[in-house]
């Protein structure tokens, strides 16, 4: 690279863990009760950018962390730490916080009482975790500024994306359709980031794929697809290192994923092999709970590694080539609105406008990659009448008023009218727009579907254009500072699948954040974000824990052995590509969440006889070692330790550890928490 160039901006880029309660919490992202945590694939962390104007105060924050969305408890404890810390440097309108979207992270981190529901509540432990986890990425970035340069490139991934509801699709105009080669956005957009001596120092890609390669039957917290992808680059630029160590960060960030599955072999009846790629995504025996898409691997952890791998070899392919340069002033936009009053104008003389919140009958019938807890069929736009006297009892019949406004779809949840405990879903939402010289990242606090993301793109583009900004790459983030569910086009909304029915704003929510969208981008181009209105602040509710998990209590180990023993010992010795195993003694694995910020629970270690001593070679982070806790009666506990043993693995003497923590009565009042640790014997990798 020719490094002469001065460079234009100051840059920093920090990563740290925000795994949190591996065990017991549920996993946020299939809404199933069922689906709680039970160990560890692969840990989960926040990447955070900063980018500095080097003359003036002006600075933009893009984090994405691997958490299924960012929720408004989140982003407002974020913020107040951030004033807390650095006055107003980092503020609502500079900082934006996306979520990767994975479906395998714990849940409880929110405040609106819907999402109570499957995750058991509020789980503190969860919510810091994450909040603590996002704030000190952005410690680490911001310690670490310097002199940099940045550069975008784009380019099509390919077998890597479905889109889940064709048929919605299908809805949208044929003239729009026609200016499309896909169903499904294929662009990545790429940005690189070395310092001025040419030094890598990290990467933002953004593509539109559901991260729900693990399907809801997995109980292992992990990052899915996009996890895999920010691991094997990083993995590849932190030579020598483990997992979560080293410098250069790897962001795969969520974009327009709304109807976009990784599921590519599409939708099959589980009970008979038939495809279901039918309307209603529905089998001839078992309906909608037995229609699943399938990945393209053997089984989820395959498919997950393919797409995953995908997605890093295009992004390696880009970043390699990446030439164009990013240059130009940073700005930032924001406003807090309320969704459920925004009118719209679609022309001089129509006005529309937006509804208070609610979910159609739809939303609990779930989607080709994870069916809902009840059987509803997707499309539905009659009520079904026993689940509507449900919901009449629980929830309350909605106004004529909330019922007009949704048509055509069914209510089910009629959360915009119900307030106990708390707001069952937000009215203020973020708003937000970060230019970076000719890149403008747009912050949008959901899911939006392939077609809404291009006309948002589009309609931003033409007003950046007509304000004297032409040539902006308008990139959209995903699951975006608050979370609200799904956002079609009116033309999908009208046959009320699952991502219309989780539209929540009603028919003219595109309309309407079109709208909002075009104000902030006309602010940015004619530098006028200082008048931009900020809107009503969104509420942080008084609740400090709400939560059904069982509480920890004292544990015990079997009689004659204690905490970290080992109860199935490992064979004396593997080859590669098979899995070497050994269970422990064990304990609750939340006991360490609660206690130590950054808990590595095992390392597989290599015996060197040149030192004559241990060497770590994997931890909990590697995508080839799980971690499984399981419960047992009378407070006992078992971990199992497994390693998928790497083709091209070195061959030599290992062995595993596990480091846990468990809770002890020392009084009638008092349980305290002690660390222990375990190791299995020592086993052999031979040569293949």
């Amino acid at each position: 690279t020719n490094t002469a160039v001065e460079a234009k901006y100051l840059v920093g880029v920090g990563r740290a863990d925000c795994t949190g309660p591996v065990a017991q919490v549920p996993l946020m992202g299939y809404a199933n009760p069922d689906q709680v945590g039970g160990g560890l694939l692969s840990r989960l962390y926040s990447r955070a950018f900063i980018v500095a104007d080097p003359e003036g105060s002006k600075r933009v924050v893009f984090v994405s962390a691997d958490i299924g969305m960012v929720s408004q408890r989140v982003r407002l404890e974020v913020l107040k730490q951030l004033r807390s810390k650095y006055g107003e440097l980092y503020r609502q309108d500079n900082v934006i916080l996306s979520g990767t979207h994975t479906h395998s992270g714990p849940g409880g981190y929110f405040q609106y009482t819907l999402f109570w529901v499957t995750s058991k509540g509020l789980v503190r432990p969860a919510l810091s975790s994450i909040v603590n986890g996002i704030v000190k990425s952005i410690d680490i970035a911001h310690e670490n500024m310097k002199k940099g340069r940045l550069f975008i490139n784009r380019g099509t991934v390919e077998n890597s994306q479905i889109n889940r509801s064709p048929f919605s699709y299908l809805e949208n105009p044929e003239s729009e359709r026609n200016r499309y080669s896909s169903n499904t956005d294929k662009e990545m957009v790429l940005l690189k980031i070395v310092d001025e001596d040419g030094h890598e120092l990290g990467l933002i890609s953004w593509f539109a794929v559901h991260p729900v390669s693990m399907n809801n039957s997995n109980h292992l917290v992990n990052s899915d697809n996009v996890g895999y992808a920010s691991y094997l680059f990083e993995q590849e630029k932190n030579k020598g290192m483990l997992p979560g160590e080293g410098s250069f960060v790897a962001a795969f960030a969520s974009s327009n994923l709304g109807d976009v599955s990784p599921n590519t072999r599409g939708p099959f009846c589980a009970n008979t092999g038939e495809s279901c790629d039918n309307p209603q995504s529905t089998c001839p025996v078992g309906g909608a709970a037995m229609c699943m898409a399938k990945g393209p691997g053997n089984d989820m952890f395959e498919s997950t590694r393919i797409i995953g791998q995908n997605i890093y070899l295009k992004a390696k392919e880009l970043y390699e080539k990446a030439s164009q340069e990013v240059r130009g002033p940073l700005s930032s936009a924001h406003q807090w609105v309320n969704m459920s009053n925004v009118s719209v104008e679609l022309n001089a003389t129509h006005t529309v406008k937006t509804c208070k919140p609610a979910l159609g009958h739809s939303f609990a019938a779930g989607t080709i990659d994870g069916v809902g807890a009840f059987n509803f069929t997707q499309g539905s736009v009659e009520g079904d009448p026993f689940w509507d006297q449900i919901r009449d009892q629980l929830l309350g019949e909605p106004s004529n008023e909330t019922k007009a406004c949704h048509k055509p779809k069914p209510i089910l949840f009629n959360t915009g009218e119900m307030t106990w405990p708390h707001p069952w879903h937000p009215d203020i939402v973020d708003v937000q727009i970060a230019a970076i010289g000719s890149l403008a990242i747009l912050a949008v606090p959901g899911e939006f579907t392939t077609m809404s993301g291009r006309r948002l793109r589009e309609a931003v583009q033409r007003e950046f254009d007509s304000h004297g900004t032409p040539g902006m790459n308008v990139v959209i983030a995903g699951l975006c500072n608050v979370y609200t569910h799904y956002i079609t086009t009116y033309e999908e909304y009208q046959v009320q699948r699952y991502e219309a029915a989780s539209t929540i704003y009603g028919p003219h929510t595109l309309s309407a954040y079109i709208q909002l969208y075009r104000g902030l981008a006309k602010a940015i181009a004619l530098n006028a974000t200082q008048e931009l209105s900020h809107g009503p602040e969104p509420p942080l509710f008084n609740v400090t824990s709400v939560t059904l998990l069982p509480s920890l209590s004292a544990e015990s180990a079997p009689a004659t052995k204690t905490f970290g023993d080992v109860l199935g010992e490992v064979r004396q010795e593997y080859r590669e590509r098979e899995v070497a195993e050994v269970t422990f003694v064990g304990a609750n694995p939340r006991n360490s969440a609660e206690n130590v910020t950054e808990h590595n629970f095992l390392t597989v270690e290599r015996y060197s006889n040149i030192s004559s001593s241990w060497r770590v070679v994997l931890n909990d982070a590697s995508w080839d070692t799980r971690f499984y806790w399981s419960k047992g009666p009378r407070g006992q506990s078992n971990v199992t330790v497994q390693w998928h043993i790497a083709a091209g693995t070195e061959p030599g003497v290992y062995r595993f550890r596990y480091f846990g923590h468990y809770k002890k009565r020392v009084s009638l009042f008092r349980v305290i928490t002690v660390p222990f640790e375990g190791s299995s014997s020592a086993f052999r990798i031979t040569t293949p």
